[in-house]
């Protein structure tokens, strides 16, 4: 069995024969972007899994304490109550932990915060809307704190951590009510929302 020797300055007989189909220019326009545009790797905190959430991971990176336990004890309490009720219940019972956590922290969520503003020699506390990532901050800090804080002797953080995203699941628990009271400080000092121009 022999191969055919070919020159290295020769072209193979089977290229000549196929014709170069012109270029469209749209496709023009990206060779000339892959030329002047460099193509760069994706950062290692990216991911192409349907399983990442960046609300859960930056919740988990705060709390950080022996792992994330949370959403699977949360899915077990959900589905324990979805076993002991009626037929007629069952429907109204969400059992996603991913549903429950995010509409927790939509629940939790501040809209208006407080801010202290000096102005003749006194600080008032000035009501100021916030940005997303601060009330996401704010909701996730505090429910981390209640869930620490606020539990009994013999509970893990876990479970009172799943307690707590129930409740603020139903709008209801500390957290809730802790947005509660920051919005009514920030309606009872709507007097001085003008200094937060100045």
């Amino acid at each position: 069995m022999s191969c055919p020797v070919v020159a290295w300055g020769q072209r193979s007989p089977s290229l000549e024969n196929n014709k170069r189909r012109e270029l469209t220019a749209e496709e023009k326009e990206q060779q000339e972007l892959k030329k002047i545009r460099p193509i760069k790797a994706a950062t290692n905190g990216m991911t192409s899994s349907v399983f990442n959430d960046p609300l859960i991971s930056k919740f988990t990176n705060m709390i950080m304490k022996g792992g994330d336990k949370t959403l699977e004890h949360m899915k077990r309490k959900q589905v324990e109550k979805y076993h002991k009720a009626p037929q007629v219940k069952k429907d109204k019972i969400e059992c996603n932990p991913y549903t429950i956590f995010h509409q927790a922290m939509e629940n939790c969520k501040p809209v208006i915060g407080l801010v202290s503003i000096q102005r003749g020699g006194k600080f008032y506390q000035v009501p100021v809307p916030l940005s997303d990532s601060r009330r996401r901050y704010l909701a996730m800090n505090w429910m981390i704190t209640e869930c620490r804080e606020n539990r009994d002797r013999r509970m893990h953080v876990y479970e009172k951590l799943s307690q707590e995203l129930l409740m603020a699941f139903e709008k209801e628990g500390n957290v809730v009510k802790k947005k509660h009271e920051m919005h009514k400080m920030a309606e009872s000092n709507r007097a001085y929302a003008h200094y937060r121009w100045w």
